[in-house]
């Protein structure tokens, strides 16, 4: 008794001391305000046909639909495969994302050195279920082909303040994951304020996200610059600290090439070039990807 009790005072000691090394005393008020001043000052200069076609290499093409089955998922992914050949002048997408019963369809099918196979695991989107089954449904996930896994942290435990519980889960999904890439999905429009996403953010690094992600896309709001902004910072501050480089994703919500462009920015003024890469900003969307194709070749193209 006296040695569990001990071991939960040294874990929930752990969490809270990472969280006292970074500010969390931010108002949203103050948020709002730097990301309208960005918005406002940066945006338009990174609206060129060079940023748009980096932009298209951090998509992750998704299909997360009740209606999705094989012969829909396999007709996505034969997109990516005549797309390479199609626009071979163009980067080809970053990832396909789909539920895990699809990982082994996309990965037998897909042609595309470089592109990814994510699968949303750990009982998405509500992760309400059992470590067991999230541990279960993960593995199975990585089984079948997926190189890349997101998860949901459990927004219901963050909001009673169960650091530890939140941490554990995802430093044990990570384990499953080993050296596949894990993305922290942490619901950003359920979070109450932005010092809650920033300390979301922080936790779920140190618990072993390699990517934090705003949004499933089935919750509103989704993504948001002010949560994208704080999530930047963030890894910023992380980075600093512990010389790890952990990757963004918004997601949801993306519906015109102007919202990526904001993200862009966004995580050039806040990460720096460093960050703009394939490898460190994503993009999730499924509608995204013909905008941006369409404003490249400058005619509406409807690929994908």
């Amino acid at each position: 008794m006296t040695n569990s009790y001990n071991q939960t005072i040294m874990e929930t000691s752990k969490y809270e001391q990472a969280l006292s090394q970074y500010n969390l005393n931010i108002s949203d008020a103050e948020v709002a305000a730097a990301v309208k001043r960005i918005i406002e000052e940066k945006v338009p200069e990174n609206d060129t046909i060079e940023v748009k076609k980096f932009l298209m290499g951090s998509v992750e093409l998704t299909t997360l639909k009740t209606t999705d089955n094989e012969e829909s998922v396999l007709a996505l992914t034969e997109k990516v495969n005549k797309f390479y050949h199609a626009y071979p002048e163009l980067p080809h997408v970053a990832t396909i994302c789909v539920y895990p019963c699809f990982a082994e369809i996309v990965s037998q099918s897909l042609e595309v050195d470089g592109v990814e196979v994510a699968c949303v695991s750990g009982s998405f989107p509500s992760s309400q279920a059992v470590l067991e089954v999230k541990v279960a449904e993960t593995a199975l996930a990585l089984r079948d082909g997926a190189t890349e896994i997101d998860i949901v942290m459990s927004v219901g435990k963050y909001l009673s303040e169960d650091y530890e519980s939140v941490c554990d889960e995802i430093n044990e999904l990570k384990c499953v994951c080993g050296d596949k890439k894990m993305k922290v999905i942490l619901e950003t429009g359920l979070l109450p304020s932005c010092a809650d996403i920033k300390r979301a953010s922080i936790l779920a690094m140190y618990a072993g996200a390699d990517y934090i992600k705003t949004s499933t896309g089935k919750e509103k709001p989704a993504a948001t610059p002010e949560a994208a902004y704080v999530m930047c910072q963030a890894i910023k501050e992380y980075y600093e600290k512990t010389g790890i480089q952990i990757g963004f994703k918004p997601a949801g919500g993306l519906n015109t090439v102007h919202d990526a462009l904001v993200y862009y920015t966004i995580v050039k003024e806040v990460l720096g070039e460093q960050w703009l890469t394939n490898q460190w900003l994503r993009l999730g969307t499924s509608r995204l990807a013909n905008l941006l194709l369409s404003e490249v070749v400058g005619e509406e193209t409807k690929f994908f």
